[in-house]
């Protein structure tokens, strides 16, 4: 694919996956994404051939990558307190700013659930997603093996629940109590002599 291809791809997966975070998977239709990107339709069909299905499976990939990497640089060094707090805040602040139109939910309530392909990508960013939460928990606490195990699940539950009811209600306090909760047994305790 040319370099000029490539955008032209990339700009039609950015506008659909806006329009699925603001109307819902069901409501977006192929004519949605042309109007919105003014492509058209053999365009559409040269980028994703097999159209809807393809489409969908290339947003929830685009999706999934925008929630990992607005994480970084801290989901990639969870190796202090410190960088556990500064990951908490930008993962806090990330889901307020974005509100309703988050790709968390997104991909979890809509895209997860429109093909087999689309499931599997939000299945591998979970997965990705825990290594990385795993191996933080890991770092505080050594030999904790399933305890730290549960711990990275425990958060990945907090963040999800915590976007389901700020999508819900519109209020982010849920997300900041469920992630405080959640990572707080990492805080380190202090040592009394």
């Amino acid at each position: 694919m040319t370099v000029k291809g490539a955008a032209t791809r990339g700009r039609i997966v950015v506008a659909a996956a806006l329009l699925i975070r603001e109307k819902g998977v069901a409501e977006v239709t192929l004519d949605d994404v042309r109007a919105a990107t003014s492509t058209s339709k053999s365009q559409l069909f040269h980028y994703f051939p097999d159209g809807r299905s393809d489409l969908l499976v290339a947003v929830a990939e685009h999706e999934a990558e925008q929630v990992l990497e607005v994480q970084q640089p801290y989901l990639g060094d969870l190796t202090t307190w410190e960088s556990w707090q500064k990951w908490r805040e930008t993962v806090i602040n990330h889901y307020a700013e974005l509100g309703q139109r988050c790709p968390l939910g997104s991909l979890t309530s809509e895209l997860g659930k429109s093909s087999p392909q689309a499931r599997a990508v939000v299945s591998h960013l979970y997965e990705a997603w825990e290594a990385a939460l795993l191996r933080g928990a890991q770092a505080l606490t050594p030999g904790g093996g399933e305890a730290s195990v549960d711990r990275a699940r425990s958060i990945l539950v907090a963040i999800q629940g915590g976007v389901v009811m700020l999508r819900a209600t519109g209020r982010v306090e849920y997300l900041v109590a469920g992630l405080t909760d959640a990572t707080e047994p990492l805080r380190p305790t202090a040592v009394v002599a």
